[in-house]
């Protein structure tokens, strides 16, 4: 009788702990779910107000100059800029890698919003031959431009926003493009194209935390 009432009195003492950690861990998983559910409602909130003002215009002959320079210089600079850039997307949704490359110069640079840099025609040429023939298959280029800054006769820098898409249209481009534009040739080509894919929610906890830093035209 003795044993038996030991026995019980062991198996209380251990059910209890037992019973403590499942509330425990009950306890801590619910927790766990109501903060992911937060954070989740917080991230969709933080990219449903991530809109930006400044979405450019939709033709290149309409975009903002900057210069110092005569109404002549401008209008061949963007007429050179618009037709290079027209050419690119024509050449893109053509999949023709050697046209694309042919709208750059020589030694062209072109940084990708995943930080790879090419450097050269022939490179530019060769890693769009594989994604065309790939991840980018089927897809054609969008844009709408932000300004161009006419610096001399010879050189430009167009800033664009622009995207890849398949089936429709998106209403607002993912990125932000530079293209530095130079007269080679009699024709206008790029010498550089940095590619940077906007990242919505850190630029909208941003500006909710430094609003100093939103830009002038996002105000």
């Amino acid at each position: 009788m003795v044993e038996v009432l030991s026995q019980e009195r062991v198996e209380t003492s251990d059910a209890e702990p037992r019973r403590t950690r499942r509330r425990l861990w009950w306890v801590l998983g619910g927790l766990g779910a109501v903060l992911a559910l937060g954070a989740g409602g917080g991230y969709l909130a933080l990219k449903a107000t991530s809109d930006v003002a400044n979405t450019g215009v939709a033709e290149c002959s309409e975009v903002p100059v900057t210069t110092g320079l005569g109404p002549e210089v401008v209008a061949e600079a963007r007429a050179g800029a618009c037709a290079a850039v027209a050419e690119l997307g024509r050449a893109w949704a053509e999949h023709d890698a050697e046209a694309y490359g042919a709208v750059f110069t020589e030694n062209a640079t072109y940084t990708t919003f995943a930080a790879t840099h090419y450097v050269g025609r022939e490179d530019i040429v060769r890693s769009h031959e594989a994604l065309f023939d790939g991840v980018l298959a089927g897809t054609r280029l969008t844009d709408s431009y932000l300004g161009l800054q006419v610096l001399t006769e010879d050189v430009a820098v167009l800033t664009a926003r622009g995207d890849t898409y398949e089936g429709d249209e998106p209403g607002e481009p993912s990125k932000v493009q530079t293209y530095t534009l130079l007269r080679d040739g009699g024709a206008w080509r790029v010498a550089a194209f940095q590619n940077t894919q906007r990242q919505e929610v850190m630029e909208r906890i941003q500006y909710l935390w430094m609003p100093e830093t939103r830009p002038a035209a996002e105000r």
